[in-house]
């Protein structure tokens, strides 16, 4: 690039602020100065350069009834990002994850900026859901990051052009994560059995997993008093976790971000809310146990429209389910107790399982380039190829 490019990067919740966040990394080591980024983010964008002009706290829901209660502020926080790309007049637009929110972002810029290059980054999972999607957000931006090679057949059929960069959940550098000095800080003896449970990033997923995990848990300490348990809090999630935790009957290590993969890598066994850290936990190779409910309504309606065999990513890789899967009725305090109890007590099951685990990675493209590489000389590509058609 020969002149000052700037780019404009929107994430609504953690995850996305961590892409954004490497993106803007990539970008930076490749151009130096001569980039620039405005747009809407978290903490970690921020760090980055990107100065949002709201907390993005707000846009972080889940389920349908629980976006129709959000949309008023979803819809003022449209007008604001769509207010700050006429201001900015960004070389091109990267949209990351968050389909509710970016989607209708997408809409709004195509009227407001219509030369501008709309970049998707993370498409939504058409193979589990509303593969109508697909086609709505061919319609809507000019590329697509994908995740995984198992996601763009479905958006280019849709004629959208498509960039498979890897999940960033593959290539989590773990070396430094010490679970022996893990263990010794907390005083966990090495042999001692320990629970590792991860119960989301979301006010939501708290609100209704926290209370199935503490049922769960007791059964489990009911039947082994000498079961260790560590929960972590998600930073955009802590104080509501920590609170919760500290209302247990039992004693359970509260863990921060800092910490989580040092946590992982130190367990016997995990207990995770479905999302990126089970794939974290598969490299960690730590055998997982995924729950999942929705609010009641939201699932009755969105229900018809699951079309995919499995939530967790290494499951739907390999076409089976290597870690068990509890969503909505079947997230039970005592369903849940039975499948963690199940690979506790058997070392056998359990090494089999995170066997099983790193294979799916394999699957899901764990070796490569740093997918924020990749997305960076994918933006630029489509601003070249933007900027020579016109």
């Amino acid at each position: 690039m020969s002149q000052l490019l700037k780019v404009m990067l929107v994430a609504a919740e953690a995850s996305g602020d961590a892409l954004g966040a490497g993106l803007a990394r990539a970008l930076k080591a490749r151009l130096g100065p001569e980039v620039t980024f405005v747009g809407i983010g978290g903490p970690r964008m921020t760090e980055q350069g990107v100065q949002s002009p709201f907390d993005i706290a707000d846009l972080s829901v889940l389920g349908w009834i629980e976006g129709l209660k959000a949309y008023g502020i979803v819809k003022r926080r449209v007008a604001d990002t769509v207010a700050l790309a006429r201001a900015e007049k960004p070389d091109a637009v990267v949209l990351i994850d968050s389909w509710g929110f970016t989607i209708r972002v997408a809409k709004a810029l195509r009227e407001a900026l219509p030369g501008t290059p709309l970049i998707k980054y993370v498409g939504p999972q058409v193979w589990a859901s509303r593969p109508g999607r697909a086609k709505t957000l061919a319609a809507a931006v000019d590329h697509l990051l994908a995740l995984y090679a198992f996601d763009a057949p479905w958006f280019e059929r849709e004629g959208l052009a498509t960039t498979v960069v890897g999940s960033q959940a593959l290539h989590v550098d773990m070396s430094g994560a010490d679970p022996v000095a893990f263990r010794a800080s907390r005083g966990i003896a090495a042999a001692a059995p320990l629970l590792v449970v991860l119960p989301g990033s979301r006010p939501s997923e708290i609100k209704l997993m926290t209370p199935v995990y503490e049922a769960a848990v007791a059964r489990l300490k009911a039947a082994d008093p000498a079961l260790e348990i560590a929960v972590v809090a998600a930073g955009t999630v802590a104080a509501d976790v920590t609170g919760r935790v500290a209302t247990w009957p039992f004693r359970a290590h509260v863990v921060g971000e800092d910490q989580k993969y040092a946590a992982m890598r130190a367990a016997t066994v995990a207990l995770a809310t479905s999302g990126t850290v089970s794939t974290e936990l598969a490299l960690a190779g730590t055998p997982v146990v995924v729950a999942y409910r929705f609010q009641p309504l939201s699932y009755a309606i969105m229900k018809p429209f699951f079309t995919g065999r499995y939530a967790t990513l290494f499951n739907h890789a390999a076409d089976e389910e290597i870690a068990r899967e509890l969503i909505q009725n079947d997230a039970t305090p005592e369903k849940v107790a039975a499948e963690v109890g199940r690979l506790l007590g058997d070392p056998a099951a359990r090494a089999h399982q995170a066997a099983r685990q790193t294979a799916a990675l394999d699957r899901m493209g764990r070796e490569g380039r740093d997918p924020s590489e990749i997305a960076a000389d994918a933006l630029l590509r489509v601003i070249q190829t933007k900027n020579a058609g016109a």
